[in-house]
């Protein structure tokens, strides 16, 4: 189906007309396609109703979806709580990248947060601090997009063990795609190494997964890639993928 056909169906009868009639078909024949094929369907299916997130841990998905659908929009989420090295690695890719980078931001600073709700609200509440400053601004910013891209992968975590190449966002009522969701991470690492991938440098420092700066510490030797984030709070999602 392409786009034509989706925005026809969605201007003549937006409650008959249902995303995940493609969704099912697609999960299917694209489970076993490269990431550069899943990618070149959802722009071929969605045209400019498409965009991908980027947290700036590295630039590897903006690099495969550049080279299929240059110009592509990528938001990013500033918390206002981000390490200056993530913020850093949003400008670099600014310069190198064909995309569109939009700043995707929370209705409150980090300040009026504080005023309203009382300091370290990361610390006392994290879920709603989530929430607040990525949950809620992402829902608003998809809002103009029928589909949207993900660097999520099935070995990163047991919450996302069974994610589809192409899957239903429920919550959002639109199609999600995870490029990458077959790949390991030797196979993010000999990508990165192959094509010169812009890295948060972060990483170089034990930071496998980098999230806010108040919620993420460095792993050490023998720890499980994601246990610095949320460390000791048994919180291993930020609520953007469950």
């Amino acid at each position: 189906m392409t786009l034509v056909e989706i925005e026809a169906g969605l201007n003549a009868d937006r409650e008959a007309f249902d995303l995940r009639d493609i969704v099912e078909s697609a999960a299917t024949f694209l489970e076993d396609a490269s990431a550069l094929e899943i990618i070149r369907w959802a722009a071929a299916t969605f045209g400019d109703r498409l965009c991908l997130t980027s947290s700036m841990s590295d630039a590897l998905l903006i690099d495969l979806v550049s080279r299929v659908k240059p110009g592509c929009d990528v938001l990013f989420i500033d918390t206002g709580y981000h390490f200056a090295e993530t913020i850093g690695t949003r400008d670099a890719v600014r310069q190198v990248y064909d995309v569109s980078v939009i700043d995707v931001r929370p209705s409150r600073t980090v300040a009026e947060q504080e005023r309203d709700l009382g300091p370290r609200l990361f610390g006392r509440n994290p879920d709603l601090c989530c929430y607040l400053r990525k949950v809620e601004p992402l829902n608003r910013a998809l809002e103009p997009y029928l589909a949207w891209i993900s660097g999520i992968r099935r070995d990163e975590a047991p919450t996302r063990a069974n994610v589809k190449v192409v899957e239903w966002d429920a919550k959002r009522q639109m199609v999600k795609v995870n490029p990458i969701a077959r790949w390991t991470q030797e196979d993010v690492d000999n990508y990165i190494a192959d094509n010169g991938v812009l890295v948060n440098p972060l990483h170089y420092d034990n930071y496998p997964s980098i999230g806010c700066a108040p919620c993420t510490r460095q792993v050490l030797e023998g720890e499980d890639p994601r246990s610095g984030r949320w460390a000791g709070l048994g919180k291993i999602e930020c609520g953007l993928h469950v």
